[in-house]
């Protein structure tokens, strides 16, 4: 199957008898292991596998699917204290689900009168040339694509993330410190910008 109904987000079945277009519009959650004894990339966690076998478990996935997916996230081991009940507790869910309310209804605001209602739902050329990111804020993204770290594709999803991100804090557009969070959670480089998820 083809990556086309994750960006259509419907799949058309045609047969002799007809045509059937079915929606397929989803949200896709992957998780992998870094490498067979799934240790790699933990500090001193006592991973022994050789390089070739951490090469050949990760090229499982293919680049094309890797392609499609917007936010890669490495997901740290939980700790005794957490576990225990006695870490540091980060928001409520209660208050994320108040922000993201908000940075919705300002997305539908800003796509009156558009076919589209969410950032997901805008064609990549439409963030490309109408919904633009402030003056200068794609440097970072365009150095990418000519290093080859970021496809056409991905920086159309890069330019969907940016746009939530602003959203969240209630900014007009994306700019520079938008579309660098936006690579890190995509290309998994470091860029040194803090997420900055209330407003600004």
């Amino acid at each position: 199957m083809s990556g086309e109904p994750l960006e259509s987000g419907h799949v058309v079945v045609a047969r002799a008898a007809g045509v059937v277009r079915l929606p397929a519009r989803f949200l896709m959650v992957l998780a992998a292991n870094p490498c067979p004894c799934g240790r790699h990339t933990l500090t001193g966690a006592g991973c022994e596998c050789p390089p070739s076998a951490v090469r050949r478990y990760q090229a499982r996935l293919s680049g094309p699917l890797l392609d499609r997916v917007d936010l890669r996230v490495e997901v740290e081991p939980v700790g005794r204290a957490d576990l225990m009940g006695g870490g540091g507790r980060g928001e409520s869910s209660a208050e994320v689900a108040v922000r993201v309310r908000e940075a919705r209804v300002r997305a539908a605001e800003r796509l009156a009168g558009t076919p589209w209602t969410t950032n997901s739902e805008v064609p990549g050329h439409e963030l490309r040339t109408r919904l633009t990111a402030a003056p200068g804020a794609l440097m970072a993204a365009e150095r990418d694509m000519e290093r080859g770290l970021l496809t056409a594709r991905g920086l159309d999803r890069v330019l969907r993330v940016a746009w939530t991100l602003a959203d969240l804090r209630a900014a007009d557009r994306p700019d520079a410190s938008d579309i660098a969070v936006a690579l890190e959670l995509r290309t998994g480089i470091h860029r040194g910008v803090p997420l900055k998820a209330g407003a600004s």
